[in-house]
């Protein structure tokens, strides 16, 4: 109830805010792009004669998107590529570090109903990471050691289905899917155990809720995706990107939550800022909030 409750006050800004932002004009037909690139580096050094404490290290974050999005009528397909990519390194460890990996595909399709903000929909989505992710810990003599626990499709997941669009602009959409397919994707390497453990292992949950020697998980149910873009002041904007998903075939009381806040201040045409703050429950993977946090300034591009 309290997840149901938490997902409802946070798509209710989407909405209320909607009422105070009427549009001007009228969409034009055709496409619009837009795209905006940016790097992140960190880096400190301290040689050894250096008495005031720290350890040399490094950071570099890269993170790309670009909306491309169609118009024609009373047809509308929206579409965005999400790709963030992050690693640190300390000078003392052996091993270097993810920060951030992600990417991220979606597609919305809807046709407009009479001249209102609704349509009918079909959207898909796609999500992954691009290189392996591991735990990290000491073997018995005290050496760093690594345990691969993802990699590229594994988890990748596969949403898709019909809905409804409630869309202001390309800055403000909400796409409501009551009848939504979802597959869960992993490598075999993760789930292949003796048939003895099988039980045990699905007791526990699988591997991101496949089960124990499957790759793939089906799962049916609804989903909220909504998206809100303002700019605060002149050179400052911040986007709102939230997605909400319950299984109606398991535990449909769980909602799914993936909430993602981007802050970008521009300092002029090269140089930004960029704050992100991202905030996941999903209890296939953890039965806890997974939260995300970066600051940083850097080289960026708008186009």
């Amino acid at each position: 109830m309290k997840k149901i409750l938490l997902a409802v006050l946070l798509v209710s800004p989407f909405l209320a805010t909607a009422q105070d932002n009427e549009e001007k004009e009228k969409p034009k037909d055709g496409w619009t792009r837009a795209g905006n690139v940016s790097l992140i580096f960190n880096q400190a050094a301290f040689n050894e004669e250096w008495t005031g404490g720290g350890t040399s290290n490094y950071a570099a974050n890269l993170n790309f998107t670009y909306d491309f999005n169609y118009r024609q009528g009373k047809l509308t397909w929206d579409n965005r590529i999400l790709a963030d990519y992050g690693i640190t390194k300390t000078k003392d460890d052996e091993f270097t570090r993810k920060t951030n990996d992600r990417l991220e595909l979606n597609s919305v399709l809807g046709r407009q109903i009479q001249e209102s903000k609704w349509y009918y929909s079909f959207f898909v989505n796609f999500k992954t990471q691009f290189a392996k992710g591991y735990e990290f810990g000491e073997d018995g003599d005290g050496n760093e050691i690594r345990t691969e626990t993802t990699r590229f499709m594994s988890p990748g997941y596969l949403q898709f289905g019909p809905g409804m669009l409630w869309k202001k602009s390309d800055n403000l959409k909400v796409n409501i899917a009551p009848a939504t397919a979802r597959l869960i994707f992993v490598n075999e390497k993760f789930t292949s155990v003796d048939p003895a453990a099988a039980e045990a292992f699905n007791d526990a949950g699988g591997y991101f809720g496949v089960e124990a020697n499957e790759t793939s998980r089906f799962e049916f149910g609804a989903s909220v995706n909504a998206y809100y873009k303002v700019d605060l002041m002149e050179n400052i904007s911040m986007e709102n990107i939230l997605g909400l998903y319950s299984n109606y075939l398991e535990d449909p009381q769980n909602v799914d939550l993936d909430y993602t806040m981007n802050l970008v201040m521009k300092v002029n045409d090269w140089i930004t800022a960029n704050a992100t703050f991202q905030a996941i429950y999903d209890d296939n993977a953890v039965q806890a909030f997974q939260i995300r946090e970066t600051l940083g300034i850097g080289v960026g591009y708008k186009f």
